[in-house]
């Protein structure tokens, strides 16, 4: 029997999905709200809260896995000057899916919000 995969292969190559999950964790990081659809937005969870996680420790070792991760020296920065501190004390659930509404007849992906709780 066949198992399910882990995660959404949107139809593409894994590397075009890791640059798709990576440009928009380092949209998410510069802008801290954006707008995509609902399953890039979750999708995006998952890998945006582990980067937020290091940044709570601020050591070398994480600010090197979360450059690797997220391929920008600004976004980095942000993440662990900005972002990390001010999850300090939450131990997790550090983003947020909001809803929106569908687009036109032609395309009726779902929309959705994902920001910084």
């Amino acid at each position: 029997m066949s198992q399910r995969s882990k995660s959404r292969s949107f139809n593409r190559p894994t590397n075009q999905r890791r640059a798709l999950l990576r440009s928009l964790a380092r949209s998410l990081v510069v802008h801290e709200r954006i707008s995509t659809t609902e399953a890039k937005a979750k999708e995006l969870r998952p890998f945006i809260e582990r980067l937020v996680t290091y940044a709570k420790k601020d050591t070398l070792a994480s600010r090197r896995l979360t450059k690797a991760r997220l391929g920008d020296d600004d976004a980095v920065k942000k993440l662990f000057e900005v972002v990390g501190p001010r999850y300090n004390e939450r131990a997790g659930g550090y983003t947020r899916v909001v809803k929106r509404t569908r687009r036109g007849a032609n395309d009726a992906r779902k929309l959705a919000y994902i920001a910084f709780v």
